[in-house]
Formats: C-alpha cells, sequence, structure tokens
C-alpha cells in the first residue's frame, strides 16, 4: 500500500509541476507577443523610412498609399486620437513637414495606409504626388495631445470638412471596432461636390454594420440633381439634428479640410457645454476650443489657426448656438 501510495503521489506532483511549468510558459509566451506587439514602429524623436508598396488612385486628386511596416506583424503604435509628422519635398526641393492621420488602426498589421487629397498648389501635395511604389516616406510620432480612451464620453459629435475626414474616421472605426466600448458617434461631413467626399464606402459601411450607433449626414454646396443630404453650409439647425446634445458626457469635434478652404473651413474644435459667467447656470453654452470655423448663423467670433486635418487644439471661444 506504501509502494502504490507513494507512486500515486509522484504521479500527481509530476502532473502538478508540468502544468505549473505550462503556465509559466504560456503566460510568458503571451506576455512577450503582447510587449512586442505593443510597442509599435514609430519614433516620436526621429524620422523612420517606410517603403510605399501600393498607390490606389481613388479620384483626379486623391490616392491611398498603402505603406509597409518592417514584419507582417508589425504595428505602427499611434494611440487613437493622434497622428504622425511626414517629411518630403516640395516642387522646388525645399523640406517640408505635414501632419496626417492614417486611416488604419493597430489592428491592422503589416502595413498602414494614408488617404490623401492632392492640391495644386500644396507642399506636401507635390511629393505624395510624385510618389511610386517602392519609394520611402520618412514619418516621425506619434504626435498630439488628444489620445481618446474608451467610454471617456457617452457621444461624440463630429463635423469634418474634406480632407479632415480622416482622423474622424480613425476615432469612430476604433469606437465602433472594440466590443467594449458603447460610445455613439455622430459625424456630420462637409464638402462642396459628390467627387469630393472621401471614404464614403468605407463610412456607409460603418453606418450599415453599426445601425443606432454611428449615423453620417452628408452636406454638399454643390449637390448633384437627386440628393437628400444637407445643401450649402453647415447650420445651426444641421448641428441640432445630427449631433448630441450638450451634456457632461458628450464632446463635439471638428477638423478642417488641409487647405481651410471656403464655406466648409473647419479646424478642431472641442464643444463641451459650460454655464457663461453672467448667464443662467442651467442656460448651457458651447465652448470651441480652438477654430478656424465660417459655419453661418452659428459664430459671433471667427479665430484664425493652422490648417491641419489633425486633432488639436489651442485657443478657446464661448459660441453661443
Amino acid at each position: 500500500m506504501d509502494l502504490e501510495f507513494l507512486q500515486s503521489m509522484d504521479v500527481q506532483i509530476l502532473a502538478g509541476v508540468a502544468v505549473a511549468v505550462l503556465a509559466v510558459v504560456v503566460t510568458a509566451a503571451a506576455f512577450l507577443f503582447s510587449s512586442k506587439k505593443s510597442k509599435g514602429c514609430l519614433d516620436p524623436e526621429n524620422f523612420k523610412e517606410f517603403k510605399l508598396v501600393k498607390r490606389q488612385q481613388l479620384s483626379h486628386n486623391v490616392a491611398k498609399f498603402t505603406f509597409e511596416l518592417p514584419t507582417p506583424t508589425s504595428v505602427l503604435g499611434l494611440p487613437i486620437g493622434q497622428h504622425i509628422s511626414c517629411r518630403g519635398k516640395d516642387s522646388q526641393g525645399e523640406e517640408v513637414i505635414k501632419p496626417y492621420t492614417p486611416t488604419t488602426l493597430d489592428s491592422d498589421v503589416g502595413y498602414f495606409e494614408l488617404v490623401i487629397k492632392m492640391y495644386p498648389q500644396g507642399r506636401m501635395s507635390h511629393h505624395f504626388r510624385e510618389m511610386c511604389v517602392g519609394d520611402s516616406l520618412a514619418v516621425k510620432g506619434p504626435k498630439g495631445r488628444f489620445k481618446y480612451q474608451p467610454g471617456q464620453v457617452r457621444a461624440f459629435g463630429m463635423i469634418a470638412g474634406g480632407s479632415g475626414i480622416t482622423p474622424m474616421f480613425q476615432v469612430a472605426r476604433a469606437i465602433l471596432e472594440n466590443p467594449k466600448d458603447m460610445t455613439n458617434v455622430h459625424l456630420i461631413y462637409a464638402n462642396v461636390t459628390y467627387d469630393d467626399i472621401l471614404l464614403k464606402e468605407e463610412l456607409d459601411s460603418l453606418a450599415a454594420k453599426y445601425p443606432g450607433r454611428f449615423n453620417v449626414y452628408y452636406v454638399l454646396n454643390q449637390p448633384p440633381e437627386v440628393w437628400n443630404g444637407g445643401v450649402g453650409f453647415v447650420s445651426k439647425e444641421m448641428i441640432q439634428s445630427h449631433c448630441p446634445a450638450p451634456a457632461q458626457d458628450i464632446q463635439v469635434r471638428t477638423t478642417a479640410d488641409e487647405q481651410g478652404h471656403g464655406w466648409h473651413t473647419l479646424k478642431l474644435l472641442d464643444i463641451r457645454p459650460r454655464c457663461s459667467s453672467s448667464s443662467d447656470p442651467s442656460q448651457l453654452v458651447f465652448v470651441f476650443f480652438i477654430g478656424v470655423i465660417t459655419i453661418k448663423a452659428i459664430c459671433y467670433v471667427v479665430i484664425k489657426a493652422r490648417p491641419g486635418g489633425t486633432l488639436e487644439g489651442q485657443s478657446d471661444v464661448v459660441i453661443k448656438v
């Protein structure tokens, strides 16, 4: 009996040791894989080169650029809401650096994508226009003060103009594809013509895939004959109808067309409810942090700011709606 008991104990001890060793190995492997995956390829201080592996022309002046990361499992490592700095040369051969927001997330491994609208007089536009497959782009980042945290608000209102849609798309996609984030997203996207709408197929796909959680309202200054979206300027009524009402757990953010052109010029604004010191505390007003804004019938003040489609801001102005 004693021998059988000891043999049984030996087997149990060995089995326990094996399970413990296996658990340690699995945990260590998972930790190493997670650490390696989350490290990212960006350097905030130094430019790094990434090779262009695909260029897809989306319209006469818009293209999607796909850049290869070092390995098929590499991630860019860009926090949601932040952007990268891209370095190139203008038509005079002079160095130019501009901020851009990738439309891909870290769930897209092995590559990242930029959707670029190339303007005739744009200095960085010239660099992208001249890029061919096999060329490299110098990139530095992450950049930016805004960093989205899942569940930080109940709902996001977004107002985007032109190529300023890219940071909005990045944040919206990250929210909607995170099963633990129940934030709702309301987007007003303004352009001059139908052909100017960027990422329309992707936006419509999100709206179809996440009904009730993602709503997009298109506004055109020069709409086609058959059109069921907004027409003309982004108005107070459009914002009231298609953005969430002011509350402490609501944010509205706005980005501009890269060139800051015309009626749909929109720069980043962080809209939060705040009480005016001279008004009844029950009366909420919108506070816009930063801005170039030319939305008629809304603003009493126009602020000039550096153009660019990034989620950044510096000044604040109270604008009653």
